[in-house]
């Protein structure tokens, strides 16, 4: 650390021990404190979300400058949130916490958890993680997936496992996606090391528990949790899944009907999503968003918010982000994962993704800018830089979710004519392919991706075990197997994005559905006065004025009060489970006679 910045800290050290007997005084003391950290921490993180977008969106084949700016950048963001010095700093603020107000305890919270990832008592350590994840980020993105001979793009992988017949090329598909793995798994095993590594110098247990602090849980309170949300929608998964292995079966002519899923005859990657499947009478969209272009369709998404009562998104939106994907003979790559950034923790909000005109695209957008409009909602003078973040990490998907949610449903497609008025849907074809995306997600995200993580960090998971482990859990929560054996060659669990770049935080979307749900139950009765499966949000003001009063407070609320308070309940699985009621019946009554491959009870929670 500089000079200047060690007077300043010795004399706000020598300020606070003259003024542990006066409350003002402390008071005055930490928010110098505050406001210096604060301006300090913009500075880095500024320059480190800068770096990062350019090593995600300019992917040369050897080439590391971009990496090696990226890098700097976040050594130099790690010096400074970990170093001694603020640790000590806080920790001794804390300890008088209560002459301080509410909002400089959270921030000071937040300063000793941004610490222990990359504390400074082990600087060689954590320069090493920083380097190995800029690294393991650049590798994952600029892989050249093939199929044959023939490079491939992601979303080529995904179009073949979105809607070809030919269970020859699907496999070939699906095979080419999971070769990264290999290339990934040396760094995930270093990776796994330095973090937990990192968060025991700060008294934590491992990675996982880390990042399970963050919700005020500790890890076996959230392990318990996401057991118990998939225990709860066991039944249901059953009966989808029954009717997904004898639905499939005969798409694909087989003439066994598998006991558990082949991953290559679904259409997604990782089996996290099986709505693809499930065409829906008088619905489709996909045809519908083709005649479209990839312009129009963030500026869709775009109006949606807009008609709610929020801002237009602003210029340097549209200038700074990459939202469309890149012509294949461009010279470089971009990450494809679709994300938004809050590049300088206020105006500057930016979007990463790869639009093409399809419905999975039409709904990752309104996602996308959920988390864009959640930036700009809390980016006001009551929201301490520090504490600009979603209520909970899962608050921020559940946003964007619930829009993209809202965005799919029928009386607002035809508000926005993308639906003919006079259309007839088939309401339980509806309603199942919103299960299969919604339900199905469920056991990925609270189960596999989870305990996956939670085996991983927690008990040290053998390098050797990596892709048993992950076979394992995908039988148990998913029902699906591979199309061939899989030994340890392969790292399946790598291939996924989050596991090497999010790391050990993928049950934030399970349990973002969960809030979906219950905000959109709550919205759909109480504003809407409408049936939860036929919505429309479109031009309501109110809805607009409910979504923003939970977004505007950011971190400064507590997400369980807030729960309480918006909705009238604790988190629970009951509205996603009230609202998929319908489907129970419907799908019985078409499994009547079927073998059901999955045990009867819940084998999750042992």
């Amino acid at each position: 650390m500089k000079t200047s910045s060690i007077r300043f800290f010795t004399f706000i050290l020598v300020f606070f021990l003259f003024s542990c007997s006066d409350p003002e005084r402390l008071k005055k003391s930490a928010q110098k404190f505050l406001d210096a950290y604060t301006k300090k921490y913009t500075e880095l993180a500024y320059k480190a979300q800068e770096t990062d977008w350019k090593s995600n969106t300019m992917i040369i084949e050897g080439d590391t400058n971009n990496s090696t700016q990226n890098r700097i950048a976040k050594e130099a963001l790690a010096n400074f949130t970990g170093s001694t010095e603020n640790i000590n700093q806080s920790r001794r603020f804390l300890r008088g916490k209560d002459s301080l107000t509410e909002l400089q305890v959270k921030q000071f919270e937040r300063i000793l958890y941004a610490a222990a990832n990359q504390p400074q008592i082990a600087p060689e350590l954590v320069k090493e993680r920083i380097k190995v994840e800029t690294e393991e980020t650049e590798k994952l993105y600029g892989f050249t997936f093939k199929i044959g001979d023939s490079a491939v793009t992601p979303n080529k992988i995904d179009k073949i496992l979105h809607s070809e017949n030919d269970t020859a090329k699907r496999l070939a598909a699906w095979i080419s996606c999971k070769e990264v793995g290999k290339v990934m798994k040396p760094g995930l095993m270093k990776l796994r090391d330095l973090r937990n590594q990192t968060v025991q110098k700060l008294g934590y247990a491992d990675y996982f528990s880390y990042q399970a602090s963050d919700y005020g849980m500790t890890t076996e309170e959230l392990i318990g949790l996401m057991r118990q949300i998939n225990k709860e929608l066991y039944p249901l998964f059953r009966e989808l899944h029954t009717y997904a292995r004898y639905y499939l079966a005969e798409k694909y002519k087989s003439k066994k009907v598998p006991d558990l899923l082949p991953a290559h005859w679904l259409p997604n990657r990782w089996g996290q999503d099986w709505s693809a499947f499930a065409d829906v009478k008088g619905f489709d969209l996909d045809t519908i968003l083709q005649k479209k272009d990839d312009i129009w369709m963030v500026k869709q998404g775009e109006s949606f918010y807009k008609s709610l009562g929020y801002d237009a998104l602003p210029k340097t939106f549209w200038d700074k982000s990459s939202l469309y994907a890149f012509p294949e003979n461009l010279g470089f790559k971009k990450n494809t994962h679709a994300s938004a950034w809050h590049v300088d923790l206020d105006k500057d909000v930016r979007s990463l993704m790869s639009v093409i005109p399809n419905a999975d695209w039409y709904e990752t957008i309104h996602h996308e800018l959920g988390h864009i409009y959640y930036f700009m909602s809390y980016s006001n003078p009551e929201v301490p830089v520090l504490l600009r973040e979603g209520a909970n990490r899962a608050y921020h998907e559940a946003m964007g979710s619930m829009i993209g949610f809202a965005a799919m449903q029928s009386p607002f497609l035809v508000a926005i004519n993308l639906l003919p008025s006079d259309t007839k849907i088939d309401t339980l074809g509806t309603l199942l392919k919103e299960a299969l995306n919604y339900v199905i997600f469920i056991p990925w995200s609270s189960g596999v991706m989870t305990e996956f993580e939670y085996e991983l960090y927690a008990k040290n998971l053998p390098s050797d075990q990596f892709n048993k482990k992950w076979w394992e859990l995908v039988a148990k929560y998913q029902g699906i197997a591979p199309p061939s054996f899989r030994g340890e060659e392969y790292c399946d669990a790598a291939t996924k994005t989050h596991i090497i770049d999010d790391p050990a935080q993928y049950y934030d979307y399970g349990i973002s559905f969960l809030l979906l749900f219950q905000f959109h139950d709550y919205i759909a009765k109480n504003i809407l006065k409408q049936d939860p499966h036929f919505t429309n949000y479109y031009g309501n003001k109110e809805t607009g004025e409910y979504l923003r009063s939970i977004m505007k407070p950011g971190l400064t609320a507590d997400w369980r009060k807030m729960m309480k308070e918006k909705t009238g309940s604790e988190l629970n699985a009951k509205p996603m489970l009230d609202y998929f009621a319908p489907l129970v019946p419907f799908l019985k009554n078409i499994n009547k006679g079927r073998k059901c491959t999955l045990p009867e009870e819940s084998q999750i929670i042992n």
